[in-house]
């Protein structure tokens, strides 16, 4: 089933995606929603058929941000083998991890503003939420604390990211990491079995990978993860980028102001997401 976070008359709820649009589920948003412990419960009646007059229609609610509220956002860097293989690397034993803030994250089809960079590029991945608690999790059960998968686009500043050897500030600018526009539960979705990632910048498509190709499955990486950090309801795990980003190109490509940039991934949906700069305008 697919889940939202839906604004309506000014009100904000979670909510199920249903023939004719949004039915509200008893939270302000999915953050709020996994954080209950019977939210598989609740989604199981509200899919039951029992929606009533409730259905919010579609074109009277915007999307927004489905789980707005992580604990911990946690990505993973070069995770796609074939991208791995073709940039002349071997493929890791470990996976490089790197973290941002919940304000790092935003909706759909917000603009997205980044004023103090010059060199912004594209990352489209496939985003992982958790539905319940992992410690020292094995992946069979990193596997069934998965609640579903959203689409992200991990916009980076390489300015900045080249600052240092520490990524972080170039991952972190406020309101830049796209989200959404669904999450799908993880029943009705197996990335192992392969989803197409797929990135498209003014009409051209620049990014197309599967995460068939994954060397740290969703799983695994969460497995990983919870060896050295607890994961909770509502957090958020990126899985890596595949080919195509601005930085590898020759010579390099990076988004300028008014850029249209789409990021699919098909069985989720799809991010619209306009560039605003002012640096470079």
């Amino acid at each position: 089933m697919k889940l939202a976070t839906v604004r309506h008359g000014g009100r904000t709820t979670a909510a199920l995606v249903v023939a004719g649009g949004y039915q509200p589920l008893p939270a302000r948003n999915l953050s709020e929603l996994l954080a209950l412990p019977g939210w598989k419960s609740i989604l199981k009646e509200a899919s039951s058929g029992h929606c009533g007059p409730d259905v919010l229609p579609a074109s009277e609610i915007e999307l927004l941000n489905p789980v707005p509220n992580p604990a911990k956002v946690i990505c993973c860097g070069l995770n796609y083998a074939e991208h791995i293989l073709e940039m002349g690397r071997e493929l890791p034993d470990y996976p490089t991890l790197f973290a941002k803030f919940a304000d790092t994250l935003t909706d759909p089809d917000a603009p997205i503003v980044a004023d103090e960079s010059v060199d912004l590029d594209w990352e489209a991945e496939l985003a992982v939420v958790l539905g319940s608690t992992l410690k020292d999790a094995s992946e069979d059960e990193a596997a069934a604390a998965i609640a579903g998968y959203t689409v992200a686009n991990d916009i980076s500043m390489r300015d900045w990211q080249r600052r240092t050897l520490q990524w972080f500030q170039g991952k972190a600018f406020d309101r830049t990491t796209p989200l959404g526009p669904v999450l799908v539960t993880a029943d009705a979705l197996d990335p192992e079995a392969g989803l197409e990632v797929i990135c498209s910048l003014n009409g051209e498509e620049v990014q197309r990978g599967n995460t068939k190709t994954l060397v740290f499955s969703a799983a695994r990486l969460l497995s990983y993860i919870s060896s050295f950090t607890v994961l909770r309801p509502g957090d958020v795990v990126l899985t890596g980028t595949p080919g195509g980003v601005g930085m590898g190109m020759v010579p390099p490509r990076f988004l300028k102001d008014g850029d249209e940039l789409v990021t699919q991934v098909p069985g989720i949906g799809t991010l619209h997401n306009r560039i605003s700069l002012r640096i470079n305008a």
